[in-house]
């Protein structure tokens, strides 16, 4: 039995210090992220959900380790992320591994695919070339690439290969974990499909542990073992998928499951029509971050801002979660 945690993130949070005004200057503090815990355990999937501006890319760059985090602490196979020595981080870094969103924009064109390829091997290992290029071909043979294109540049392929040239250049330093930045939502819808399984099958062969984030609930559900909803920064859902995709107690995850088309009329919801926009990350409502949209919002969520809590079998953020229940 794998008990092994490959991240175990505590009360994330990540604040940006924005100054505005022409004359007068003021500074405002903008909460990118605040209060994310979660572990991740090898040949599992968590997925962060959520619109735009939620905070899930802010995640993805603090667990790669590109940007520190203001508070909190996760470790990566048991040694911390936030207060490791360099020559840990160093280490670290190759353990955690992402493919962005864009196939076009994440590879260099000036470079052909073998180079690109080679590159993580080339900065972190001591392989020879003969040793990088056998190690390139077998990693483009796991994703559905064949040795000919080994020598071809970027703008030669489709977007759904690109992808798989993005995947396999996360795996060339054998990661635990790949954090999956809304990497299908650029594809095709034909070709949508084709990339998730992929991501599914170098899951199993290599037990890897992803952190997937999307939009899209419909790929989450494929994907994912664990979900979290996020909302302005914060989590506000979070447990098992099966737990949330059939009793959601939180009213947005409610919201975004009832926009979620189905072609099956038994499984589609009825739609429930947010109020408002999204408030501004530089000033967010007091109380509940969600209660100006909420069709269920009370004094009590004016006034104060509920945490994450047990209700059932899954952690909900909503001052009133038992009435869904």
């Amino acid at each position: 039995m794998n008990e092994k945690t490959i991240i175990k993130a505590t009360e994330l949070a990540k604040y940006y210090t924005i100054r505005e005004g022409m004359l007068i200057k003021r500074s405002l503090t903008l909460k990118a992220l605040d209060g994310a815990s979660f572990n991740i355990k090898p040949g599992k999937t968590f997925s962060v959900v959520g619109e735009s501006g939620c905070g899930k890319s802010t995640l993805a760059r603090l667990i790669t380790m590109i940007e520190r985090p203001t508070a909190g602490d996760f470790e990566v196979g048991g040694i911390n992320a936030v207060t490791g020595t360099s020559q840990e981080m160093k280490a670290l870094r190759k353990k955690v591994q992402i493919v962005f969103q864009d196939p076009y924009g994440s590879l260099n064109p000036r470079k052909k695919i073998g180079s690109i390829l080679e590159e993580p091997l080339k900065i972190n290992t001591d392989l020879n070339r003969e040793e990088r290029r056998e190690q390139s071909l077998a990693i483009m043979g796991k994703v559905g690439l064949s040795p000919e294109q080994y020598r071809r540049y970027p703008h030669m392929f489709s977007g759904g290969q690109r992808q798989r040239i993005a995947v396999a250049r996360a795996l060339m330093l054998n990661p635990d974990l790949v954090v999956a930045d809304e990497p299908v939502s650029a594809l095709d819808v034909s070709v949508q499909a084709q990339a998730l399984n992929l991501l599914m099958d170098l899951q199993e062969e290599m037990n890897l542990a992803y952190l997937f984030i999307s939009h899209d609930l419909s790929v989450v559900r494929l994907i994912s073992d664990e979900i979290m909803v996020m909302y302005l920064g914060r989590p506000v859902e979070q447990g098992k998928k099966e737990v949330i995709f059939e009793n959601p107690l939180h009213p947005y995850t409610m919201a975004l499951l009832a926009a979620t088309p189905h072609v099956d009329k038994k499984a589609r919801k009825k739609r429930i029509l947010l109020k408002g926009e999204i408030p501004s990350p530089l000033d967010p409502p007091p109380g509940c971050t969600f209660h100006l949209r909420c069709n269920y919002m009370t004094n009590l969520c004016r006034e104060n801002q509920p945490r994450l809590r047990v209700v059932g079998e899954r952690q909900v953020a909503c001052h009133h979660a038992e009435k869904f229940c």
